[in-house]
């Protein structure tokens, strides 16, 4: 939020008051102060600064106090509420200081990026050695510094990358929050951005990093009025700057652009000569994630069974954000519980209050929201252990977490680019699992599937519309991207690119893929009803079942305590079973032995693979 504008209004409403106040006019000096302290307050919590925040809040109080007691009579006092000296300085404009000094000595580097090594690569190679090596880019005529655009998910770590960009070239580091070059006014953002360039072009070497890019620089004509006039004027000055500078052997000047939306981006800012370096920062793979949980439990005292290896593979699809919050998240676990060192099991419920929240331990389920709560997670995990192309369970459990009243955890195997068909529609199959359960079960439905059913819905219009996994409408793609969000003006006047006929038929698709995994869940619960059973009873009792345990379950029936003695240790009862002899046959001494071999190699491929689909990370 800018509030320079807001400021201007209370100094304004502020100098009016005391006017009236050293007048005479009390009555109107009281409605001036009022409305200076209302719009103090406005500031205060618009404020991005802690600071700012509270200085604001305390002049709103003070004048608040002084209209009680000052303006309360006819006559003036001998001072109004404050002096010029009062006013907070801060916000009233962009500093534009580098918030990383060439030299600093706090930079980051390279050294200090984590998994990040095909990103560092690049601009090492596009950027980082014409500006370390200006002979060798006056030799080849290759230009030093330009303009980087880096695109990803939030928390990849686009931020951390610029600023180690600045620490590997000793350069000046400015960010700006684009938001903050963007006002109302006609002509002010031209007039910030003239003042961001003519600070940076004062030092040798500058670096200047627009954070979420897209949000003053999306497509000129896509918006519905308001403040799209500014911003395409900033768009205008920004190519003009851009366009303009020219780096010298004493000057250089790189600009770095971050976004989360590429896609809206006006293309005549990505044009080569631009923004035409374009790298992708994108999630971690395993190595990734421990690399960066290596860097960021530095310091922290582990206990030795913590191993990073077992965690990074754990946590797929997170970002760096996500892992730093992990350790951070299992410290405070640690330090709560009087811990002298961080375990496994403060590490394992980071993870899960990453994903899902914080356990909701003031909420009482009743034992009916208990029962159901355990069926209809038994449904998700029980067709998930019987599915081959499903994720593994990890975990299961009833314990209410966020907005979740219990969830299943399946995590996959090893980290991938792409989904076959077979896999997205086990996915399916496996949303639908806890509906099923309630239906055949209970004999009932609930308002619990919701969130299922959205999933499932966007899985099917996803294969049909976008991967073009249809047999009745074959390898097309329908409509714009799914993952596509609304964008202000483009998507009002957007008109789908197929016909009545064919949304028809999309809609008949959705429905038979829908009941088609109806169906197949139903057949595999009421034909492992008695295994649903067991997972929803344990989950009663126990209300958290972990992968080792469920395997346990359905294979023995139980699951064994460790207080418990190993089933071997058990005093045998009764009489001991009577293994029937093998019917003997006459067979040749070399027929006997291959197929002996071949029964032990059957036995050890039987042993290798899984008899359910669940993992469980075991060091």
């Amino acid at each position: 939020m800018n509030n320079q504008p807001t400021i201007e209004a209370y100094k304004s409403f502020y100098q009016q008051a005391k006017d009236f106040y050293a007048a005479g006019d009390i009555p109107a000096a009281r409605e001036a102060f009022l409305r200076a302290a209302e719009l103090a307050n406005q500031i205060s919590v618009g404020a991005k600064s802690y600071d700012v925040k509270m200085e604001y809040h305390k002049l709103a109080a003070k004048i608040l106090d002084f209209v009680k007691t000052g303006c309360s009579g006819k006559k003036p006092v001998t001072s109004a509420a404050g002096t010029e000296n009062d006013l907070p300085k801060a916000e009233e404009k962009p500093s534009f200081t580098p918030v990383q000094p060439s030299g600093a000595s706090d930079k980051i580097t390279f050294a200090d990026v984590a998994g990040l090594e095909d990103v560092k690569e690049q601009i090492t190679f596009k950027v980082l050695s014409p500006m370390q090596k200006p002979e060798l880019a006056e030799k080849y005529h290759i230009r030093a510094g330009g303009k980087i655009l880096l695109y990803g998910p939030p928390g990849t770590g686009k931020t951390f990358i610029a600023r180690a960009i600045a620490g590997e070239v000793d350069a000046e580091f400015f960010a700006v929050n684009c938001q903050d070059l963007i006002s109302k006014y006609m002509g002010d953002s031209s007039k910030q951005l003239d003042s961001l360039f003519a600070e940076a072009e004062k030092h040798e070497k500058a670096i200047i990093f627009f954070d979420e890019f897209d949000s003053v620089a999306s497509k000129r004509g896509d918006g519905t009025g308001g403040v799209d006039a500014e911003m395409a004027r900033f768009v205008a000055t920004f190519l003009t700057k851009v366009d303009g500078f020219k780096p010298t052997a004493n000057k250089m000047l790189l600009l770095i652009a971050a976004t989360n939306r590429p896609d809206i981006l006006d293309p005549a800012l990505l044009r080569p000569g631009r923004f035409d370096r374009q790298i992708t920062v994108n999630y971690p793979d395993v190595k990734g994630r421990e690399a960066i949980l290596k860097v960021h439990a530095k310091g922290k005292p582990l206990a030795k069974e913590v191993s990073l290896e077992v965690l990074a593979k754990r946590t797929p699809g997170f970002t760096g954000a996500d892992l730093s919050n992990l350790v951070n998240e299992a410290a405070l676990l640690a330090a709560r519980r009087n811990k002298h060192k961080v375990c496994m099991t403060e590490m394992e419920e980071a993870i899960e209050r990453v994903i899902a929240g914080p356990e909701r331990k003031s909420h009482v389920m009743s034992d009916e929201e208990k029962r159901l709560t355990a069926y209809h997670e038994g449904g998700h995990t029980l067709v998930g252990m019987m599915l081959k192309h499903a994720d593994p369970v990890h975990k299961v459990t009833i314990i209410p977490r966020g907005r979740a009243g219990g969830y299943t955890l399946m995590l996959p195997k090893e980290d991938r680019n792409y989904a076959t068909r077979s896999e997205l529609l086990d996915r399916l199959k496996v949303a639908m699992g806890g509906r099923v359960a309630e239906e055949v079960v209970l004999k009932e439905i609930s308002t619990g599937a919701s969130q299922d059913i959205q999933q499932a819905s966007r899985i099917v219009r996803s294969m049909i519309m976008q991967y073009g996994m249809s047999d009745v409408l074959g390898p097309v793609a329908y409509g714009e991207s799914q993952n596509h969000q609304v964008f202000l003006g483009r998507d009002f006047n957007h008109q789908r690119n197929y016909s009545e006929e064919v949304a028809s038929e999309i809609d008949k698709e959705v429905r038979k893929y829908m009941e088609e995994a109806y169906e197949a869940c139903r057949k595999i619960i009421t034909e492992n009803r008695d295994k649903l059973e067991l997972i929803a009873q344990a989950l009663m009792e126990r209300e958290t079942l972990t992968a080792k345990e469920l395997e346990e379950l359905l294979t023995t029936g139980h699951i064994t305590d460790p207080d418990d003695p190993d089933e071997d240790d058990k005093p045998s009862s009764g009489t001991p079973a009577v293994t029937p002899l093998p019917v003997e046959q006459e067979e040749k001494p070399e027929e006997a032995a291959k197929e002996t071999e071949k029964e032990t190699e059957e036995e050890h491929e039987k042993e290798a693979e899984p008899k359910f689909n669940v993992t469980h990370y075991d060091k």
